[in-house]
């Protein structure tokens, strides 16, 4: 049965970092759905604008891979309607995480970033959404003191019911 793990929070959080390990952990048929790279990379667009693709590359990780990794800010006003497909798709095989760090901690992390020049401290004040929780999908929470490779092991851990 497909599975589908949930990484969401505010920029600088470590979602992509998380997303990325995940991805070489559970190894090949894993499919990674980034966020930024659709709405910033491929489309050049709107949150609202990137749903549809989202939507489409959600269904198809549930008809082709064994786990499907989805990370990013994802709004939980604006991606709502994934996040009911999401529901629709994989039931209670869903495995959601949200990262509730201070904004402080958001701004350390983002200064370790290669990407750390492409945007700063206004912009990621600019996008900061409080405590964003989606509501209709139990999310585990991750604060700061949790590790990079602690959040990783968790996930895992989590998704093959250890």
């Amino acid at each position: 049965m497909s599975k589908l793990i949930i990484i969401r929070g505010n920029s600088g959080s470590g979602k992509t970092s998380a997303a990325k390990k995940l991805q070489e952990k559970f190894g090949r048929n894993t499919m990674r759905i980034s966020h930024d790279m659709i709405r910033m990379e491929m489309l050049w667009a709107k949150d609202e604008e990137a749903l549809p693709l989202m939507t489409a590359l959600l269904k198809y990780g549930r008809e082709n891979s064994e786990v499907t990794v989805l990370e990013g800010i994802l709004d939980s006003k604006v991606f709502r309607p994934l996040f009911e497909t999401a529901l629709s798709l994989y039931g209670e095989n869903i495995f959601a995480y949200y990262y509730d760090l201070p904004f402080e901690e958001t701004l350390v992390r983002h200064g370790t970033k290669p990407n750390k020049s492409d945007f700063g401290e206004e912009d990621m004040r600019r996008w900061w959404n409080e405590k964003d929780f989606m509501g209709i999908i139990p999310e585990k929470i991750f604060t700061k003191e949790i590790s990079l490779s602690e959040a990783v092991e968790t996930i895992f851990g989590d998704v093959l019911g250890k």
